[in-house]
């Protein structure tokens, strides 16, 4: 049976003064830990999995906070694209954006007082963001809330998408949508842990560097932690 640590916190690093994610050295690399088969990433299995969840923690739960304004909820849509071999939606914010401006993130935002539910807001912001219409989306469940240093307490909505979608990002809010295969992100020997020391304080934080054709997609901060997540869901129980 797989291990899993206690929950822990996540401390900010989004605010550091000239913080370059990238320029931290890598403390270690998790190749010890089982990567997800690839027979339990089928969309049957994967339903099967959110229909009867194993008994799992997260690792990741938080951040240090750095932001002063009320706390919101918010909700990101996990978009598994049914491919031959499946891929996860992602998109690059824009450098001007106020939060989080040139991560690399899920589709999602703040919740809407119409919104019915952290799937509705979930759906809804992933077609204004990048044009992702519903009818292309099947939601499988929700992993555990995460909460960013920015003071949002996010639902990470995980789902099935059918091919064949148009994309429409928005320029405002994104830079650029790109994939990458859930086996990639599912395989712990790409998931590679940093520590800074700043004011006393040790902080440390996953990434998971994607080379996409040539373009590096450094995956890091709540993204990296909501995906870690995923693979620590995807691999209780075994």
């Amino acid at each position: 049976m797989s291990t899993t640590p206690s929950p822990r916190s996540q401390p900010d690093t989004a605010r550091l003064p000239d913080f370059d994610p990238r320029s931290v050295p890598v403390e270690g690399i998790d190749a010890h830990l089982p990567p997800v088969p690839v027979h339990q990433q089928t969309p049957q299995a994967l339903r099967a999995r959110f229909g009867a969840p194993p008994v799992w923690e997260p690792e990741l739960t938080s951040e240090r906070r750095f932001s002063d304004r009320a706390p919101a909820h918010a909700a990101v849509l996990v978009p598994i694209v049914q491919r031959d071999q499946p891929t996860v939606l992602l998109t690059e914010r824009t450098a001007h954006l106020s939060t989080h401006s040139g991560q690399i993130a899920f589709p999602g935002g703040k919740a809407d007082p119409e919104d019915v539910s952290p799937a509705d807001t979930a759906l809804r912001e992933a077609h204004e963001e990048v044009g992702l219409e519903r009818r292309y989306v099947e939601v499988l469940g929700a992993l555990p809330i995460y909460r960013t240093g920015s003071a949002f307490i996010i639902t990470p909505v995980v789902a099935l998408v059918q091919p064949g979608f148009t994309l429409q990002p928005n320029p405002y809010e994104v830079a650029a949508v790109f994939e990458v295969p859930l086996a990639f992100l599912l395989n712990p020997a790409h998931h590679q842990r940093h520590a800074v020391v700043w004011e006393g304080v040790r902080r440390e934080w996953f990434s998971m560097p994607y080379d996409d054709e040539g373009t590096q997609r450094f995956i890091w901060g709540a993204t990296a932690g909501m995906l870690r997540n995923f693979y620590r869901f995807m691999s209780a129980g075994g």
